[in-house]
């Protein structure tokens, strides 16, 4: 019961960490800003993916449920060998146990649709199409991966799973009364999953490292400027910077940006 409760207790702080929420307003304020202008564009549609994937975890309340179990665990267990000890009911226990199932697999189709959109905001990128939008979108996907990652959510989420199978193993022998019916708890959940979590996540990584390469998209969309016309600019640009601060009302229709070679 001390592990069970611990380990509650870690995944619920990674899943309400603020990286995650503060990624998932980003990426609802980008989406609500290009809505009307990119509907049809596929780095688009594919972030849309992942903002539903984050709205269906959010919406599955898995926190608020892990705090829930948390309150039914005793803080303190019973030292003798044959003394009562107060449990999470079965029902409780089969609950949660199935919504840190589907936590597992949503998050796993999470990370796919962040690879998949950073993959194909970078394809764009190199096509110099949309270049904001698909520059400011590969940030918040790479962030939003790393952040999932980095904070070892799905991990935290797994050995949770492991101690509430080993509990809902106990109590089930106890007193058998169950709530969900029709369905066989997997004793390991990757064979559930069907993936190999680690694996995975290096097999992700490596497909992103391999296309952000430093010579890749950065130099194809900013070529190295010839150093005549760098020095031609930089004078034009303090030039024009000296007059404005001279000529303090500028005419809306006067051009004082450098030209774009």
């Amino acid at each position: 019961l001390s592990v069970l409760r611990r380990r509650c207790g870690i995944a619920g702080k990674r899943l309400s960490g603020l990286g995650l929420a503060a990624e998932g307003q980003v990426l609802r304020s980008v989406l609500y800003v290009y809505h009307s202008r990119l509907l049809r564009h596929r780095p688009y549609l594919a972030l849309q993916q992942v903002e539903q994937c984050l709205k269906r975890l959010w919406k599955m309340n898995l926190v608020g449920c892990l705090e829930t179990l948390v309150e039914l665990i005793p803080k303190k267990t019973a030292s003798k060998a044959h003394a009562e000890c107060l449990v999470p009911s079965q029902p409780m226990l089969e609950t949660v146990a199935l919504k840190v199932l589907g936590g597992c697999k949503l998050i796993l189709r999470l990370l796919d649709c962040c690879c998949k959109a950073f993959l194909l905001s970078i394809k764009h990128l190199c096509s110099k199409e949309f270049i904001l939008l698909n520059t400011l979108a590969s940030g918040l996907l790479s962030r939003l991966w790393f952040v999932i990652q980095y904070r070892c959510v799905l991990q935290t989420l797994t050995s949770l799973y492991s101690a509430l199978s080993t509990t809902l193993h106990l109590v089930s022998e106890t007193q058998q009364t169950p709530y969900i019916k029709g369905f066989t708890f997997p004793s390991d959940i990757c064979d559930f999953l069907g993936v190999n979590i680690p694996s995975e996540a290096k097999k992700q990584k490596a497909l992103m490292l391999t296309t952000k390469k430093s010579t890749s998209w950065m130099k194809q969309l900013f070529p190295p400027m010839p150093e005549a016309i760098s020095k031609v600019g930089k004078k034009r640009k303090s030039e024009t910077c000296a007059s404005a601060m001279k000529n303090r009302s500028i005419p809306c229709a006067v051009d004082i940006g450098e030209t774009v070679v």
